[in-house]
């Protein structure tokens, strides 16, 4: 019976659409003996994945939870073989997305200090934010209070299954949308990311969306922050190290541009990190695909590549095949 390691917090439930013929063994990182198993799903903290791998033996393949697994093979080595969650997230990743450019663009975290203030006068900080990070200083009347998505220029900069999620949902606001990849295609029009530096000034807001490889690490730093038209509203839903954090931390204090984060360089950040007191950031703690669907979706994409490993089929979603 193919013996499958599962992380010890999860509830038996969740694991109703797994095929017949497994063995479900709880892994825990406090296990004080070995556990012989073919295949493990590690904890979705990988911390804790981390620590339970030493009592692991004989691991062919690891079915990862999320869509990241840049720390599992230095953990696990060449000879296994790893799938990631593919297509899990990408419901609550893009939302989190249109949720921090709306936020960012409707000035939410400035009206969240008015409420807490309890002065409703304050609303009037407003105008003077606009044109400190627009530069627009049009004697606009009445003043504006807020700005609007509609027909804004957005530079998606990552066109996988969350980038096209991303696409979808921000359809309904008839934004004007420019798509960057790896390599450029024709339909729909892609550009290739050796364009990024050429498509940055005309963008109003930059959402980054890449996967975490020697590629994209960078990939944001001082150079693209200076082709950005003043205000750019920067949205990371990548990875903290594919944007420059010192460059983003100067071009921040500078009041060039603005930006939305889900993740960053270093992770976490510690309490004193300059991140924290920026001006026109909005941080979330890497949270975007933490829904209460997230054990649950993730388990899905599980279950589908444990059937295919059972029955000799390829598998679906591999990051690292087996050597």
């Amino acid at each position: 019976m193919l013996r499958v390691g599962y992380p010890a917090s999860l509830a038996l439930e969740l694991f109703v659409d797994f095929p017949a013929g497994i063995e479900l063994i709880p892994v825990s990182d406090k296990l004080e003996f070995d556990v012989e198993i073919e295949v493990w799903i590690p904890d979705p903290y990988p911390t804790r994945a981390m620590r339970a791998w030493p009592r692991l033996r004989g691991v062919k393949l690891i079915i990862s939870m999320l869509a990241g697994t840049e720390w599992i093979p230095p953990l696990a080595g060449p000879h296994v073989t790893i799938c990631n969650a593919q297509g899990a997230h990408n419901v609550a990743t893009a939302e989190w997305v249109v949720a921090a450019i709306l936020a960012t663009l409707k000035y939410l975290p400035l009206y969240l200090d008015v409420q807490r203030s309890g002065v409703w006068k304050r609303r009037f900080d407003a105008p003077p934010h606009y044109a400190a990070i627009t530069g627009d200083a049009t004697p606009f009347h009445p003043p504006v209070m807020l700005e609007e998505l509609a027909g804004k220029r957005v530079l998606l900069v990552g066109y996988g299954e969350i980038g096209k999620e991303i696409e979808h949902m921000l359809a309904p606001f008839r934004v004007e949308l420019t798509r960057v990849a790896r390599s450029a295609r024709l339909k729909p029009k892609v550009h290739a990311a050796a364009e990024l530096n050429e498509l940055l000034p005309s963008a109003d807001i930059v959402i980054l969306i890449v996967p975490s490889t020697d590629e994209t690490r960078g990939l944001i730093g001082a150079a693209q922050f200076a082709r950005m038209r003043q205000g750019t509203l920067v949205v990371n839903a990548a990875r903290g190290a594919v944007v420059n954090t010192d460059a983003l931390v100067e071009a921040l204090k500078a009041g060039k541009i603005r930006a939305a984060i889900d993740v960053t360089d270093p992770e976490p950040l510690t309490v004193d990190h300059p991140l924290w007191s920026c001006p026109n950031l909005l941080i979330t703690p890497h949270v975007a695909a933490s829904s209460p669907q997230f054990a649950s979706n993730a388990l899905r994409t599980a279950a589908d590549e444990l059937r295919r490993y059972i029955n000799g089929q390829p598998l679906r979603h591999v990051v690292q095949k087996a050597i």
